[in-house]
């Protein structure tokens, strides 16, 4: 596999240079922003990952995150050194696809980079993922979602998901109707362990898919919440939008 490239926009010196020595000497290229707008200056489409500092000053990480989401679906790490849950939930809410608090160890740094990288080289095509069904296509409630180029329209139009955002979609439009507890789609979209603060998280990529899959986000159609029990994709009757 050619060397991934990640770019990390931290505006503390000691942080950001100890983040690029621990990455570059596991075999990243890194790019550097001591800030955000150099961070939305430097940033190039071969960039496999973002690092981003959520409270950097000027142009927040936030901000970064959501002018990145205009142009790309690269996986956003956010560093925090807030702990309030809901300052976390922003960054989701921003586009973010995790966070991790400061101070970090860097073998948790390490641990998420790897899982991001991983999940999106295959959200690209570019590694390997278990085949779960023979059809290449899942079509459902207006919703067409390709298995083998990560691609979704709604009514016909295609829309830009991020690698969370599909894979969620994914995972609960293989099982039509099926209730998905909110445990079990982290640990099958993030491939990880599961703790109580992932509530938030889960909640917040469902919000953001909504927003993105629904006519009235406000009273979801497609991606249903089961109070108490998870959510659930309702399929439809079909139309033919070609």
């Amino acid at each position: 596999m050619a060397e991934q490239t990640i770019l990390i926009a931290e505006d503390d010196p000691d942080i950001r240079d100890g983040v690029r020595i621990l990455l570059s000497g596991e075999g990243y290229h890194i790019i550097e922003a001591e800030n955000g707008t150099r961070a939305l200056e430097v940033f190039r489409p071969e960039v496999d990952l973002v690092i981003l500092d959520i409270m950097m000053p000027g142009m927040s990480g936030l901000r970064v995150c959501e002018e990145l989401r205009k142009l790309s679906t690269v996986p956003i790490l956010f560093l925090t050194a807030k702990s309030q849950e809901s300052d976390k939930l922003l960054g989701l809410t921003a586009g973010g696809d995790d966070y991790l608090p400061k101070p970090f160890s860097f073998a948790e740094l390490s641990a998420r980079v790897k899982a991001l990288l991983r999940r999106y080289c295959v959200y690209q095509g570019k590694g390997q993922a278990p085949a779960r069904a023979e059809n290449l296509t899942l079509c459902s409630h207006g919703v067409k979602l390709a298995l083998d180029c990560n691609r979704v329209w709604v009514d016909g139009e295609e829309i830009d998901l991020t690698e969370t955002e599909y894979k969620i979609l994914r995972l609960l439009m293989q099982s039509p109707q099926r209730i998905f507890p909110v445990q079990v789609i982290y640990e099958d979209v993030w491939q990880e362990p599961y703790f109580y603060t992932s509530n938030g998280t889960v909640m917040v990529h469902i919000r953001n898919l909504r927003m993105k899959i629904e006519k009235d986000p406000q009273n979801p159609a497609r991606l249903q919440t089961m109070w108490g029990k998870g959510y659930r994709f309702v399929p439809g009757e079909e139309k033919d939008h070609a």
